[in-house]
């Protein structure tokens, strides 16, 4: 049942992967709605979805469906938040939106709640979800910077299909199925971003998400980079990245290494700090073979940190492995928890 005394709230590209994700976390959580507006292109309008019971038909969203909302979930593509997050924000809606079009936008806060939920009272009507690979790490990054200081990382990713959509996911299956049964197929999504050629990703690995520029790193990887940055209020942290697709559905892992301010630091002190930190669960007994995998990690809202060890030349160098529900924490979760946010905060009412 819906909640008399909650909030209007809209999702717009409530018929994608993370749109669904973003229903089914709302309801998991129990989110305070009186009334729940289903947005969609054209093509998908009419699509029926169950929420606590009821049926709610998806509706084309148009500039007016944001009338009368409180907030509304963005999470259809940069384009369409571009086009639809100022008649939102006009209408007097708070937009948390999950795309990369307001991310480095200096009027946008860029907000892991558990990172830097202050910065939700600088909102000018628009919050951006951070990326996905981003989120996971500086959840674990936050904790450790705040003991012992932190001055540079280099993270290599290892991102599932499902961060580039539905389509992504079908294609893995189907080039999976063609290989094991001896078929010709045609790669047609990924990497996604790429005009000119498209690859295998069934038992294959590919180096590339998103198109490169002209300093030779993805958008991917600067996203990491810029962002990283950004949420963490270090401007001048060095920070790089490698971001690589692997044929996995869901669930990002990502190496990470640091050098910290500090060091008189040991493994032990980073994962007394870490098994404190909210959002975070660590799972770091290598002697019985005890460390994060995605696929235990599907479905779960934490981020989970192992393998934690120190550098064997660099004193305050240390490297850890890091995964996380992408579709969850890394998009629906972390949005929600941000509307969430703004209700703690008292910066929407209803």
């Amino acid at each position: 049942m819906l909640n008399k005394q909650g909030y209007h709230l809209a999702v717009l590209g409530a018929t994608g992967a993370v749109g669904k994700q973003i229903i089914k976390t709302l309801e998991k959580r129990n989110f305070p709605i009186s009334q729940l507006t289903l947005l969609s292109s054209a093509r998908s309008a009419g699509t029926k979805v169950n929420f606590k019971g009821e049926s709610i038909t998806v509706q084309e969203a148009v500039p007016d469906s944001f009338e009368g909302v409180d907030i509304a979930l963005f999470s259809a593509g940069g384009s369409w938040s571009q086009k639809f997050a100022p008649d939102a924000v006009k209408r007097g809606a708070i937009v948390v939106d999950n795309t990369s079009a307001f991310r480095m936008n200096p009027e946008v806060p860029l907000v892991v709640p558990e990172v830097n939920e202050d910065k939700l009272h600088d909102h000018k009507g628009i919050i951006a979800n951070p990326n996905c690979s981003t989120i996971q790490m500086v959840a674990t990054l936050e904790p450790i910077q705040k003991a012992f200081g932190l001055k540079k990382v280099i993270v290599s990713t290892y991102q599932a299909v499902s961060g580039a959509g539905s389509a992504a996911i079908q294609e893995l299956k189907d080039q999976a199925n063609a290989i094991l049964n001896n078929q010709e197929y045609t790669p047609s999504i990924l990497p996604v971003g790429s005009e000119d050629k498209h690859y295998q990703i069934a038992f294959n690995v590919i180096p590339q998400i998103d198109v490169f520029t002209e300093n030779g790193f993805t958008f991917e990887e600067m996203k990491m980079i810029n962002e990283t940055k950004k949420i963490m209020g270090m401007p001048e942290l060095k920070v790089a990245a490698t971001c690589v697709r692997l044929p996995v559905e869901t669930g990002h892992s990502e190496s990470v290494y640091v050098e910290l301010d500090q060091e008189d630091v040991t493994v032990e002190d980073l994962r007394k700090v870490l098994i404190d930190a909210p959002g975070i669960t660590l799972q770091d007994q290598p002697e019985e073979q005890i460390y994060p995998m995605p696929a235990m990690a599907v479905g779960k809202d934490d981020v989970f940190v192992g393998r934690i060890r120190q550098d064997l030349d660099e004193k305050s160098g240390f490297h850890m492995w890091i995964v996380s529900d992408n579709l969850l924490k890394g998009a629906a979760l972390n949005t929600i928890q941000i509307a969430e946010s703004l209700i703690k905060l008292g910066l929407v009412s209803n």
